[in-house]
């Protein structure tokens, strides 16, 4: 019976990936409107996961803009199939040209699934004290912008098995013994500013998503894609930003 179940959840779980995905076609942009809110927040910055795009994080941008959070899209990820540190880098360019243009000087990271690994690789970049041994994404960053923490939504920071078995070369980054997946692992300054919000059974990623040192939170439902639009994921995502938001 739970077998089953958990196949029930696998295919509720892809139709509504495939929903979405078609909605992406027609709706590259993230809207203008948007950007619009309260400039004393800080912005949320949304980082999608692998082979998606903004929009699959569009239910918590939609809440938090009604909040009066900013919200911002990195186009240059695309469907997000690059390399996670060539990725930080567009996110960093991205971060320096809403500081510049916008003049948005603090942001928090909203990420799902890969948007997750990301945003992390982007905070340690961030976090270096020493412009000269500043990585890539650091040196991108004509005017640093403050990133106060992530909320992180069913992402693979321990990896997870089924990617060893994948064709795509972008999904078998995702094992666990992955070198770039390994280095994140081991770096754990920023993971105190980290709020991994997962579902008790995530059909993508068997070992869960906790983070050692994160504030972790676990919510009863089930999927890795569906649970974006989950109204118990939502208000802890609210919780989360709300939270990171106003620690010192």
């Amino acid at each position: 019976m739970k077998l089953l179940l958990r196949g029930w959840w696998w295919m509720v779980d892809y139709l509504y990936a495939g929903w979405w995905q078609l909605r992406s076609i027609f709706r590259r942009r993230c809207p203008d409107s948007y950007a619009v809110g309260e400039p004393s927040l800080p912005a949320i910055v949304l980082l999608p996961g692998v082979y998606e795009t903004w929009i699959f994080l569009e239910p918590a941008a939609q809440r938090l803009n009604a909040l009066g959070y900013r919200v911002f899209s990195v186009p240059g990820l695309g469907i997000n199939g690059r390399a996670i540190p060539e990725s930080a880098e567009i996110l960093a360019r991205t971060l320096a040209d809403l500081a510049s243009v916008q003049g948005v000087s603090r942001c928090i990271l909203l990420a799902h699934s890969k948007g997750g690994l990301i945003g992390k690789h982007a905070m340690l970049d961030a976090a270096l004290t020493h412009p000269d041994d500043a990585g890539p994404a650091v040196a991108a960053l004509a005017r640093p912008m403050e990133i106060l923490g992530m909320v992180a939504i069913g992402a693979p920071f321990s990896g997870s098995l089924y990617a060893r078995y994948m064709i795509s070369r972008t999904l078998r980054h995702f094992s666990p013994d992955d070198t770039v997946l390994l280095s994140l692992q081991a770096a754990t300054d920023v993971n105190a500013h980290v709020v991994s919000i997962y579902s008790e059974f995530d059909p993508h990623i068997p070992g869960g998503s906790a983070l050692p040192g994160a504030v972790n939170v676990e919510v009863p439902v089930s999927g890795h894609f569906r649970t974006l639009s989950d109204k118990t994921v939502l208000a802890a995502v609210e919780q989360a930003v709300v939270k990171l938001g106003n620690q010192p």
